[in-house]
This record gives structure tokens, sequence and C-alpha cells, in this order.
């Protein structure tokens, strides 16, 4: 902006008085103390052409720098959520249901209160008429809300008669197309401001009859810590763990 402006200067005769050095460059230094608002005094304008480029500068120097503090402030006293989520959902039985399950960690480590969590499956679908739908379904969690969202959750979806996902398998999921999309968000309790965040996964990254590995231990002391290393570390079932029957 001062070498744009230090060029209209340079177009006007004389517009500057006491201009030091001569040319561009005393022009370019009398646009830095203009739009900077410094008023040295040794320099000023002495013509109309150049208090009409001064008041030009001196009030778009002002908006610029107002849109720009206010740009970065919003910018940087944003809350992130910094949520991790698993790279693969699960598939496997528990309590003889067969679950959806993904898992979420709060890597901020500062509590998120009232954490909510949303999980809906987009898939391609054929309408009575033949039209081809992109449609969404809305799928139950076991338990969709968190009182304090501190260290990891895992979300669940029970795969019964009213699931979506009933009678599927992982070929039905590829030729629908299908996907999955979670989302979060929570109340931040230091800034109270809302956190959200979302992840999504593609049929092909749903893992049938595999088990997550446990992300909580104990320390000497009996502090619970969470292993986020172990985030993504998943392993097939064995026989035992395979449903009977």
């Amino acid at each position: 902006m001062n070498l744009v402006f230090a060029t209209f200067y340079s177009m006007g005769l004389h517009p500057i008085a006491n201009q030091y050095p001569a040319g561009f460059w005393g022009a370019f230094f009398f646009s830095v103390e203009t739009i900077a608002t410094v008023g040295y005094g040794d320099m000023h304008p002495q013509s109309v052409y150049g208090h009409v480029i001064a008041t030009v500068e001196i009030f778009t120097g002002m908006m610029s720098i107002a849109l720009i503090t206010g740009v970065m402030f919003a910018r940087f006293s944003r809350p992130h959520a910094r949520i991790m989520f698993s790279h693969n959902p699960v598939i496997r039985p528990i309590d003889g249901q067969m679950m959806l399950m993904m898992r979420a960690a709060n890597a901020r480590q500062n509590v998120i209160v009232d954490a909510s969590a949303r999980l809906r499956l987009i898939r391609q679908e054929s309408a009575v008429e033949g039209l081809q739908i992109r449609r969404i379904h809305d799928l139950h969690l076991v338990r969709h809300q968190h009182p304090m969202f501190v260290l990891s959750w895992t979300l669940m979806h029970v795969i019964d008669e009213s699931s979506p996902l009933y009678g599927m398998t992982a070929a039905d999921l590829a030729r629908t197309d299908s996907m999955l999309v979670l989302s979060l968000d929570g109340t931040d309790e230091t800034t109270t401001q809302t956190m959200r965040s979302r992840q999504s996964y593609n049929h092909e990254q749903i893992r049938w009859q595999y088990a997550y590995a446990d992300l909580l231990y104990k320390d000497e002391d009996g502090q619970m810590h969470v292993d986020y290393t172990r985030m993504n570390e998943i392993r097939p079932l064995t026989v035992v763990e395979q449903p009977t029957g």
C-alpha cells in the first residue's frame, strides 16, 4: 500500500514539502509516516493534490488497520476443539448384539461440558420411480450426551431391527456408496464458547469384527491417563470373542 501511494505522490508536481530524499523513496517514506499517523512534521503536503492523496491514504490506512486487527483477533481468539477421532469405525458383537463403534478423544485435556454427538448415515438409495437419491439416516447412539468430555468417548450404535444398517454387509455398504458422518459439539468450560468438530468415514474405512485397543491406564498414584498413541490401534477379534449360535 505504501508503494502504491508513493507512486501517486511521485505523479504530482512537488506535492510534499521538505521531501527527503528527493524522488520516489522520499515519497515512500512520507507515505509510511502518513499511513502510520506518526506525523514527524518535517515532510507535509504542500499542494491540493498532495492533500487529496494524503487524505485518501489516511482513511484507507485507518480502515485497513482496523479491519486487519479485527480479523486477526477473531481468528486467534476462536477456540479450537482439537478433538481426535479414530481412523476406523469398527463393527463387533457386544452383549449378543452387533454394535457400530467409533471413538473420540479430547486432545486439549480441558473440560467440554454438555457434549453431544450425532451420527448419520448417508447412502445411495432408489426411489419407487427408480430415481437415485442420496438419503440421510440418523443413527441412534447408545449415549449421545456426555456431561464432562475430558478424556475419551466411545460412541456406539446398536445394529438392531430399527437400525438402517440392519442386515447390511460390507458389500451392501459399498454398493450403496455409504458414508458415516459424526459430529460433536459442546461448551468449553474455561471460555464458555461452543466447540464443534466433525469427522466422516467412507464404507472402506469400516472394519468388521475388530476391536479397539484400550486407551486408559492408571499410574502408580492411581491417576487416570489416556494413551493417545493407541487411538487408532485396532485388532481382529479372537475366536472366543466371536458370537456363538
